[in-house]
């Protein structure tokens, strides 16, 4: 038995997993009971959680899709979940093939369902590492093997960072990712905030918590604070369904109801 299959054995289904609990929202079927519980009690809460994690989604996609057209060959992938087609290898390579993908989660059955289903364009790459955003160092090592780190990478951290608690220097350890990137690098990052529903996020955190899981959300003004030394793209930090909206693309209306969500892509100078 190899390493990762090991590792891959090590399924906690006692607990819900951010992953699986955002795979459930987003209607896939790669997640467990306790996952299911938690979603649906946070669907008691917010009525719209499962819109807003597709919203989340689209903006991936269209993040994605934007730096491919703009030059970026490389992405390095942290806190994938499971993956749910198109992903993001997908949507990179389906403009430049010869794009290379590195992936990096920290829940086994990522890795098995990873393993089975990322398969990359015959003249690209596309890999998996089973990794936590808390280890900047062993990340930015593994992915190595993949990327060229003395090239332009862009960092993919969607729906990660309010996940990781102040404690655990959030903002230091994008930074200290962002450290092991050549400039022209990307910062790529969506987070959920509480400043259109105070109540509702509390209530939320309290249910997330209560599974064994932190959730932090973060203000406007805390979020933009991750982008700090970095070069903005038009149209900056937005809520996710208001950064660079395609029309037909069934996301919400960027003038309807407020997604908890911001979202924006940065150049490393």
């Amino acid at each position: 038995m190899t390493a990762r299959e090991a590792d891959a054995g090590r399924i906690d289904t006692s607990r819900p997993h951010p992953a699986r609990v955002y795979d459930w929202l987003l209607g896939g079927k790669d997640n467990y009971p306790v996952d299911e519980a938690l979603a649906q009690q946070v669907l008691a809460v917010d009525a719209h959680a499962a819109g807003n994690a597709k919203a989340n989604r689209w903006f991936m996609h269209r993040a994605t899709r934007w730096l491919a057209r703009n030059g970026i060959r490389q992405y390095l992938d942290i806190g994938t979940g499971i993956p749910t087609e198109p992903n993001l290898h997908q949507v990179a390579q389906g403009i430049a093939p010869e794009s290379r993908i590195v992936y990096a989660d920290n829940d086994p059955i990522v890795l098995r369902h990873a393993e089975a289903l990322l398969r990359s364009a015959p003249e690209g790459a596309t890999d998996y590492i089973q990794a936590d955003v808390r280890e900047p160092g062993r990340l930015a090592e593994l992915a190595g093997d993949v990327l060229d780190l003395s090239r332009p990478v862009a960092l993919s951290l969607i729906g990660l960072m309010h996940f990781v608690p102040d404690e655990d220097d959030a903002y230091g350890l994008v930074r200290s990712l962002l450290d092991a990137l050549a400039p022209g690098s990307h910062l790529v990052l969506s987070h959920v905030t509480g400043d259109f529903d105070p109540a509702s996020a509390e209530r939320v955190v309290t249910l997330y918590g209560k599974g064994g899981v932190t959730l932090r959300p973060r203000t406007r003004a805390e979020v933009a604070a991750f982008f700090e030394g970095l070069e903005l793209i038009d149209p900056g930090l937005t809520s996710a369904p208001q950064w660079h909206p395609e029309p037909g693309s069934g996301q919400p209306d960027p003038a309807g109801r407020p997604v908890p969500v911001y979202a924006a892509v940065a150049r490393k100078p």
